[in-house]
């Protein structure tokens, strides 16, 4: 139903959310998103002592010739840590979901206080996330994932979800499922599972209430992808709080000037 408060852009978006749970966004400001990819390439290269001609692309697409997997985590865990020191990184990518997250989740906001990233290796399966919803890990259901790939992602280099209508009849009928090892889970409700083709300089925002995963990469390519997480300051929080894995990003003043109101006492 149209919206006169919204503008057709911004409706076609929400609408897309709320009926699938997940959308995906251009990215915008591509300069930035290439200097964001730069930095980790020289990083890495750097800390392996990898030769100055290699090609950036060579890089990201074949990483398994540069880093072994039993490496990975290391690296991995390196490039967080030097991203999270960095007090650019954060307002750097919500500069880059900036319209669309204040589409689908409001512009008072929180934002998880690290940005994680991930690598899959081709052929790696050290680095799989089975089917779940993050909700049942102690996240609340109003956080969205803002997940930023560096490289393109297809088929197995990306990422699975069960659309939100799909998930909330698993959800409603649970029992059946409940007994399951993952992979039978995955098995049962593969036919409906939507593998997110997200090419370099795209990105998506999805409800991590929704069913979603990953399986072994078994494309020759290596998948790069950053994700972090954003919220409605004042919708309810879960076992991730305020303050410990959240940070308010965009408070206004009237709830500022609301969250520090004194009641007027009387003295007898």
């Amino acid at each position: 139903m149209e919206n006169a408060f919204l503008d057709i852009e911004e409706q076609v978006i929400m609408d897309r959310f709320a009926q699938d749970g997940y959308v995906f966004i251009p990215i915008k400001d591509q300069s930035r998103l290439d200097g964001l990819r730069n930095q980790i390439f020289e990083k890495v290269k750097k800390d392996l002592d990898l030769d100055s001609s290699l090609d950036i692309n060579e890089f990201y697409d074949y990483t398994d010739k540069y880093v072994s997997v039993d490496k990975l985590n290391q690296v991995r865990v390196s490039l967080i840590s030097m991203l999270n020191s960095d007090s650019q990184t954060r307002p750097l990518m919500y500069a880059l979901a900036k319209q669309y997250i204040w589409w689908i989740v409001g512009n008072e906001l929180a934002m998880q206080r690290t940005v994680n990233l991930s690598i899959q290796l081709s052929g790696d399966t050290s680095s799989l996330l089975p089917i779940h919803s993050d909700v049942w890990m102690g996240n609340s259901p109003y956080e969205v994932v803002f997940w930023l790939p560096l490289v393109d992602c297809y088929k197995t280099k990306s990422m699975y979800v069960l659309p939100l209508g799909k998930s909330n009849e698993v959800f409603n009928d649970f029992e059946q499922y409940s007994k399951m090892s993952a992979e039978e889970f995955f098995k049962s409700i593969e036919k409906d599972a939507v593998w997110l083709d997200v090419p370099y300089g795209k990105a998506v925002v999805f409800s991590h209430s929704i069913l979603h995963g990953n399986v072994p990469n078994a494309e020759d390519k290596t998948r790069w992808s950053f994700n972090v997480r954003f919220k409605s300051l004042l919708t309810p929080y879960a076992d991730k709080a305020l303050g410990e894995s959240f940070l308010p990003i965009t408070a206004r003043p009237a709830t500022k000037v609301g969250v520090n109101y004194i009641k007027p006492r009387c003295v007898v």
